[in-house]
């Protein structure tokens, strides 16, 4: 959980969101006071993402009490693998992949991103973040910018950080992470 929060805090550009100053979402408002899974709802970038959690059966987990992080790939970052192959693994029969692979999103604390870049400043450069899905991403700061590297050497960018929730805080990202060993 702490190479967790240290990869989030990276992203120390970003501030602690508020109720009042909370990003939006793909142009819809984030509300603090409500679940990740209920303000993902309502961003119209993150559809696809809700449809892989709905189907892993997720969706009540992220409305839970948490405390969680989220690594929130947009529709663009799934849009990086093939239809045929999301299409595949949004089936009933591949449930457990999909819930592992959005596992390697999911981090149980909140970490916001000055927490991650304090980590990653105490790290020597690169802070290690064990997920929920068995997946350890590594977190670090490129240009000022939070990335995250998983096991395969894939690279996300948070592009909007600190989405501040009832149960935890989102970090949107620009590519979908896997485990080990699953290309995509």
């Amino acid at each position: 959980m702490k190479s967790l929060i240290a990869a989030l805090a990276v992203a120390g550009t970003a501030t602690v969101a508020t109720a009042q100053d909370n990003p939006t979402v793909g142009g819809a408002p984030m509300m603090a006071d409500m679940t990740i899974a209920e303000n993902a709802s309502n961003a119209p970038n993150l559809t696809t993402l809700v449809s892989a959690v709905k189907a892993a059966g997720l969706a009540e987990t992220l409305m839970g009490d948490g405390p969680f992080t989220v690594f929130a790939p947009t529709n663009n970052a799934f849009g990086m693998i093939s239809e045929a192959s999301l299409n595949k693994l949004l089936m009933e029969e591949n449930r457990a992949q999909l819930q592992q692979i959005l596992g390697c999103h999911v981090v149980a604390t909140e970490a916001f991103s000055t927490d991650i870049a304090t980590m990653i400043s105490d790290d020597g450069g690169r802070h290690p973040v064990p997920t929920v899905g068995g997946c350890t991403l590594t977190a670090y700061m490129d240009g000022g910018m939070l990335k995250l590297d998983d096991e395969n050497g894939r690279t996300a960018t948070v592009t909007t950080a600190d989405v501040d929730q009832s149960n935890g805080v989102v970090h949107v990202i620009d590519r979908v992470l896997l485990p080990s060993g699953q290309a995509g």
